[in-house]
């Protein structure tokens, strides 16, 4: 058998809140290792420019969720396809960051801002698809696909800082984030399953070598090809084999890398909720930010009185690039 897992990130351009990083793993026989699941799971999945109708949306989250049309499509499938959410069907914030990041909880539950407490789906309008996941799981038994565990590691703003320091490059807080997921997959498979992990490209960077090297100590890094238009490698000296592929826009291409995309975006919003509800609370009036540049500097320059107030140091809430 074979595992694809797809990762990818949000989060990583702001100056405000926090960077999430997830991964999504299936398990598939060996041929439907390359095949391409919205073909396979088309019954119950579409991509987001396809003809709109009762499929759950897959693709690359800037295409499932904008500020303007907001988290209804992108909360729907998650909801429909995650498995968390056919067990918890009232969850808290916190009861999905327990199930999601558990590594990250600590980090999280040291921010001001972090309550845990928003309800689960924010959007009401999301909740009627879970009668709707039943197709999904049976599409996906029927095409002999089996869902592993979905991972995020989230990276708040001290934390940011500290790595930033540390290596002196922001590339290196994606590569400390790729490793704990990296390693983290690679303990939760058996051994006698083959790996091919399909990740989106770090800040443009072709050569992954010496990170991945870093990652896997215990195994030995072959960069198979490496060019703007991917980044190939095998890793030997494992007790199975382990391949990875690096290219952009990878969450249009992969499956998995899209609902890794997805689940990224989905954490990064709810934190970012709690983030604004906080500040809101101490600045009246303050203009919700989703903490990109321009519009990071406005919302810094207008809660700066009240940080200092509440004795909450910039280190620890303005992520330097």
């Amino acid at each position: 058998m074979t595992w694809i897992v797809g990762i990818d990130e949000a989060g990583y351009g702001p100056n405000l809140g926090p960077l999430v990083m997830t991964s999504v793993a299936c398990r598939v026989p060996p041929s439907l290792a390359r095949a391409d699941f919205w073909k396979l799971l088309a019954p119950a999945v579409r991509r987001p420019r396809e003809k709109a109708d009762a499929r759950f949306i897959v693709g690359d989250s800037k295409q499932v969720y904008s500020p303007d049309r907001g988290l209804r499509d992108l909360e729907t499938s998650l909801l429909g396809i995650l498995p968390f959410f056919q067990i918890n069907r009232r969850p808290s914030l916190l009861h999905f960051s327990e199930w999601l990041c558990p590594s990250s909880l600590s980090d999280l539950q040291g921010e001001n801002w972090f309550t845990g407490s928003s309800c689960l789906p924010v959007e009401e309008a999301s909740f009627d698809c879970l009668e709707a996941a039943d197709g999904f799981t049976r599409c996906s038994k029927e095409r002999r696909i089996a869902w592993g565990i979905v991972r995020s590691v989230v990276v708040c703003a001290k934390r940011f800082n500290h790595l930033l320091d540390q290596w002196e490059t922001k590339g290196a807080v994606l590569g400390q984030a790729f490793s704990e997921l990296l390693q983290f997959n690679l303990k939760s498979v058996e051994p006698v399953d083959r790996m091919h992990f399909f990740v989106d490209k770090h800040g443009g960077r072709n050569s992954y070598a010496a990170m991945l090297q870093h990652a896997v100590p215990g195994g030995f890094v072959i960069a198979c090809h490496e060019s703007t238009e991917r980044s190939y490698y095998t890793i030997a000296g494992l007790d199975r084999k382990v391949q990875l592929t690096f290219q952009p826009r990878a969450d249009v291409d992969h499956f998995c890398a899209a609902l890794a995309s997805m689940v990224s975006k989905y954490l990064r919003e709810l934190l970012m909720r709690e983030f604004n509800q906080f500040w809101q609370a101490h600045v009246p009036d303050l203009k919700p930010t989703a903490g990109y540049p321009v519009d990071a500097g406005r919302f810094f320059a207008d809660i700066k009185a009240a940080a200092a107030k509440l004795q909450i140091q910039e280190d620890a809430l303005w992520r330097r690039q």
